[in-house]
């Protein structure tokens, strides 16, 4: 599971947009078009702007490198033989035990009442 996302999480490509008006950051947006802020209507009237935008594109991987079984070392040809054939045919089918005392059923305690009532003789 965790290689599967780590896969997933290489290969995936976002961008990142920002706007700032002088120096503050107004807004950050990954999926839409970021908000202007109010000055921004002001400065196409006045041609003087204070406000930019910066884009940060993330590339994922686009090219995975993909293994064959046949590509593979004989060394790890025989580790995998060897490890399969363990697993499979290496661990022993032990007997089933009898317990003896399966079925059997303890009997009832009885409460102590001396001890209940907490009367001791002294």
């Amino acid at each position: 599971m965790a290689l599967a996302m780590l896969v997933l999480l290489s290969t995936v490509s976002f961008t990142v947009e920002k706007h700032f008006c002088g120096d503050v950051l107004v807004d950050v947006s990954m999926f839409t078009e970021v908000d202007k802020c109010a000055m921004e209507a002001q400065e196409l009237m006045l041609k003087k702007s204070c406000c930019k935008d910066e884009i940060d594109i993330v590339q994922g991987q686009d090219e995975l490198k993909t293994t064959s079984f046949d590509d593979l070392d004989f060394n790890v040809h025989k580790f995998l033989a060897v490890f399969a054939h363990t697993y499979m045919y290496g661990f022993e089918h032990l007997p089933k035990e009898t317990i003896p005392h399966k079925d059997y059923s303890p009997p009832n305690l009885t409460p102590d009442i001396q001890v209940l009532d907490q009367v001791f003789l002294i």
